[in-house]
């Protein structure tokens, strides 16, 4: 190959930073080009979750999932994680637990689903055997062993520190792809901001309430495992932190709003609560609300969408777990590019 390959990453959040980082390691020299707001990527539970995730239906999701599970989980030099902090992993295991009887017909709906697609869990009725910090009336659940959680905001700082040392540049926002004419390749990588630069792009905004609840001295501490549940119909998720715990997360369509409201406030409360009663006794350290770029199929888009052009886009609520995923994908179409013609393989 001659001249240095330039790339132009288009968004600053787990994806774009993913993708960039990817090229950069592959010898691309690459521009990221920052929003103008944190993003939904500092708003996250950082869930790696395929297995508690899914839902009868959602096959390709639970596919796509599993894969990028595995380069999560992948050891060696060319590792997604490799060259990151151990710390920004806070669970190592996931929990689903049900509250009622209709919430219990549910678990085993998705167990009976994932055991179908060869993905057997075991249902227990002693889920506080497992969990102790569980509501006394929580007797049902089961394990996903191989799931994870990172610590989004601690992620992000990494993957940015790191593109810095491989030695990427830094951009303005893009609100045209004419700005970026000067480079060989660009990726659309910017959440619900894509559709702007391109509108076939299927991206819409799905607002998300989080909370972040801070251990105090005198309190029970956070689990250790992330604990999700269905409490009367309404799905809420704690995942743990060095400090405490992620309770999340709403989802409904509002718009670009992302002020927190007092219903989803409410009602992350008393769900996590429910099922964590010792929560009740941590400091109300954060309220907040992200917009997830989700698609009508619930799938992501990621593939090329000119000869110059690619999309890491609509990855919804699962960015943090398809991130290495969407970054090997982008790395795959970018080295096509760069191959001669007739020797793609």
């Amino acid at each position: 190959m001659g001249a240095t390959p330039t790339l132009a990453v288009i968004g600053d959040g787990v994806i774009g930073l993913s993708v960039a980082r990817r090229a950069l390691r592959d010898g691309w020299s690459v521009r990221v080009h920052r929003g103008e707001d944190p993003g939904a990527s500092w708003v996250a539970g950082g869930m790696l979750a395929p297995h508690s995730e899914g839902w009868p239906g959602e096959e390709q999701q639970l596919r796509i999932g599993l894969a990028a599970l595995d380069l999560w989980r992948a050891e060696g030099p060319d590792s997604y994680r490799h060259g990151l902090p151990e710390q920004i992993v806070t669970a190592r295991e996931s929990m689903v637990v049900a509250v009622d009887r209709a919430d219990v017909a549910d678990l085993r709906t998705v167990a009976n689903w994932l055991a179908a697609q060869g993905h057997p869990v075991t249902l227990t009725a002693a889920a506080r055997d497992i969990e102790p910090m569980l509501a006394t009336g929580v007797r049902h659940g089961f394990v996903a062993g191989t799931e994870m959680a990172v610590d989004n905001r601690r992620l992000v700082d990494a993957l940015t520190a790191e593109c810095e040392r491989l030695g990427a540049s830094w951009g303005s926002p893009v609100t045209d792809l004419s700005e970026t004419d000067d480079v060989d390749q660009r990726v659309i990588a910017n959440g619900i901001d894509a559709p702007k630069l391109a509108p076939e792009l299927p991206v819409r905004p799905v607002k998300g309430e989080v909370l972040r609840l801070r251990w105090r001295p005198g309190c029970l501490p956070p689990p250790q495992r992330v604990i999700r549940a269905r409490v009367h119909g309404r799905p809420v998720y704690l995942v743990p932190r060095a400090d405490g715990v992620v309770v999340g997360a709403t989802q409904y369509e509002h718009g670009r709003d992302t002020a927190p409201s007092v219903a989803g406030v409410r009602d992350l409360l008393e769900d996590a609560c429910a099922v964590l009663p010792a929560l009740g006794e941590y400091e109300m350290a954060e309220a907040a609300a992200g917009l997830r770029p989700m698609t009508p199929d619930n799938l992501p888009v990621v593939r090329r969408l000119d000869h110059r052009t690619l999309a890491a886009a609509g990855l919804g609520r699962n960015g943090f777990l398809l991130a290495p995923w969407a970054a090997q994908r982008i790395a795959e179409e970018l080295r096509k590019e760069e191959l001669p013609k007739g020797d793609e393989r």
